[in-house]
């Protein structure tokens, strides 16, 4: 049986494989999705999903902190942790109880932050 359900956004494929592979092996269920737009449908059909993790800087109609932004408004229990190599977002900006990871990230760090906010 698989653990909790992670959705991961980033419109990098090879870093959303990466860090997808990461969690898989790790035990957890993940689901991928290349950019907001196609996460908001992902979430819309998946009730189970427990934890985003998402890069802020992506095309489509809205980037990361706007999808965890909406994330927080709709699905209030799913978990956040945003990661971005181009910015820090400033404490305000993120949504209430989310984390930041800086990229780049290891493996490691990425499943402790899920670890910890799932546990």
């Amino acid at each position: 049986m698989a653990g909790p359900m992670v959705l991961v956004v980033e419109d990098e494929a090879l870093i959303r494989f990466a860090i997808a592979d990461d969690l898989r092996e790790a035990g957890f269920e993940v689901l991928e999705a290349a950019t907001a737009d196609d996460a908001i449908g992902i979430l819309a059909r998946e009730p189970g999903i427990r934890l985003l993790f998402t890069d802020i800087d992506m095309p489509g109609s809205m980037d990361g902190l706007r999808l965890s932004a909406v994330v927080r408004d709709r699905w209030p229990p799913v978990r956040i942790i945003v990661t971005s190599g181009k910015q820090v977002p400033a404490a305000a900006a993120m949504p209430a109880g989310s984390r930041f990871v800086p990229k780049p990230y290891t493996a490691a760090g990425v499943l402790d932050a899920v670890r910890s906010m799932l546990g």
